[in-house]
């Protein structure tokens, strides 16, 4: 059953569907968690990064990476273009729901809050990840990864134009 909606940019998404998993379910899926766990918490590493090669391989092969264009090579070029006009981020990764769909196929919320210097701004951002995940052969990977920014928010302070913080002789 459905339960909760979410307004993000202007639309209304379904973002949890309630469900009720017995402890055997969890036990049959427990070291596929993990390894899909760690394909949010690698993508997060690949992006701070720049790893751009760790970060399309998280990816099926035939991933889609917009309009009439798919595979990996296309979305390396999109990832590019997209993290070449920032500076440093800073991802963290916080919830993560996931649902087996079959013994190959599962979906998946994230949440992640980020920091994002983009010139001369710092920007606070909350993120909500929902995730279409495929085995094949013996490793996990994203289908797709949708993206939807509940907020960004302009920060007075631009963290990196303050002292280092010298810790822990800094510290009193």
């Amino acid at each position: 059953t459905e339960h909760d909606r979410l307004a993000v940019d202007g639309r209304l998404e379904n973002v949890v569907a309630a469900r009720v998993h017995d402890a055997a379910a969890d036990e049959h899926h427990g070291g596929h968690l993990e390894e899909i766990r760690q394909l949010a918490s690698r993508y997060a590493l690949a992006i701070d990064s720049r790893d751009l090669d760790a970060l399309v391989d998280l990816f099926v092969e035939d991933v889609a990476a917009g309009p009439g264009r798919s595979g990996r090579a296309a979305l390396r070029e999109d990832f590019d273009r997209q993290l070449r006009g920032i500076g440093v981020s800073i991802l963290f990764v916080g919830n993560h729901v996931i649902d087996f769909e079959s013994e190959t196929r599962a979906r998946g919320v994230v949440y992640c809050k980020a920091e994002i210097e983009d010139g001369a701004r710092w920007i606070a951002q909350a993120i909500q990840y929902q995730d279409r995940y495929e085995q094949r052969g013996d490793r996990w990977y994203f289908v797709r990864r949708r993206h939807l920014l509940w907020y960004g928010a302009e920060q007075a302070t631009h963290p990196l134009a303050q002292p280092p913080a010298d810790w822990p002789r800094s510290h009193t």
